[in-house]
């Protein structure tokens, strides 16, 4: 299997063949790993002609070469850039590689947590004006589906959905007010993805637990990023909702970035044995994203558990095992 085809499998459900699938929703040590600055919308500002198609094409080829040294199953650095810059790096990366990764798109619409000075505000705006700020979710959401549709017919096949909705100690609004805010919008560009071809995954850091089944009732194929810093456990997850979303992450990034090497494996082998790697439905993955000022070292040892034990039937030391920080 390609490791395209790898996703697709885990993302219907199904045992992939071989390793379990991998990606990351961000890698932002391109520079100091490869040499090479991955390009951001301010880059292109001004830029025009052949020299722009240059810098989306040299682009293109950093994208493709993380993807194959870590083995990636979805491209997901072209993002950043302008939708037009995206639909035309998907161009080249198709060029470069083929079919044998995803390409992504990065759109969502629906209300997270506010920046920390417009909390009050916005808590305040949803009591007062409800049926405002319902049709500003409304507008949100058709404008977000737009765009992932263009990003869809120019190739994307699966659309990462990421505004965060929860703390550590749970969701920013309680689920009463949740259901009536955010989940009938996220179910709508849910629909409008699906209806575009594309599979839908919901990111949210933080404690999911009181809203979990409100996220999967919204249609979602995969849920990033089962925060083990809040507690949130792979097993547990997979027990209430194995059979109906597929599992993305729970590789503690704490300790990506600053744990022990005992601590790495253990949460790389637990996420390997309960997430699904011998059931199906899983893609290893950080439980974040791998940041600027991850040592590399770490994430390759996380990547090295993956190859060892990440395949179906794989025997993974359970002593080994470290559970989410919080239980």
């Amino acid at each position: 299997m390609t490791p395209r085809e790898r996703i697709i499998a885990a993302l219907e459900l199904k045992i992939p063949e071989g390793l379990v699938p991998h990606v990351e929703l961000e890698y932002q040590l391109t520079e100091s790993v490869f040499g090479r600055k991955a390009l951001r919308s301010g880059d292109l500002e001004g830029v025009t002609g052949q020299k722009r198609k240059d810098m989306l094409k040299r682009n293109a080829e950093l994208w493709v070469d993380v993807a194959k040294t870590y083995d990636w199953s979805v491209i997901t650095g072209t993002h950043w850039l302008p939708v037009d810059a995206q639909c035309e790096s998907f161009e080249y990366i198709g060029e470069i590689a083929g079919d044998n990764y995803m390409l992504s798109a990065f759109c969502d619409g629906t209300f997270g947590i506010p920046g920390g000075g417009d909390m009050t505000n916005h808590v305040v705006w949803l009591y007062e004006k409800p049926e405002e700020a319902k049709a500003h979710a409304e507008r949100s959401v058709e404008n977000n589906a737009k765009v992932a549709r263009q990003l869809i017919e120019a190739g994307a096949e699966i659309v990462f959905m990421c505004a965060d909705y929860c703390f550590n100690d749970g969701p920013f609004l309680p689920p009463r007010m949740f259901r009536e805010f955010v989940t009938p919008y996220l179910t709508q560009i849910v629909a409008s993805i699906h209806e575009a071809g594309g599979y839908a995954v919901k990111h949210t850091d933080g404690n999911i637990m009181p809203i979990l089944d409100q996220l999967v009732s919204t249609g979602i194929d995969a849920l990033h990023s089962l925060d083990p810093m809040a507690g949130v456990d792979i097993a547990e997850v997979k027990r209430l909702y194995g059979d109906q979303i597929g599992l993305i992450g729970n590789v503690d990034c704490s300790y990506v970035q600053s744990g022990t090497p005992e601590e790495i494996i253990g949460s790389s082998l637990y996420c390997l044995e309960y997430g699904g790697a011998d059931s199906g439905g899983y893609i290893f993955s950080s439980s974040n994203c791998i940041f600027a000022g991850v040592p590399i070292e770490s994430y390759n040892l996380m990547l090295e558990m993956r190859k060892e034990y990440g395949y179906p039937g794989a025997e993974r030391p359970k002593d080994k095992f470290a559970m989410p920080q919080d239980l």
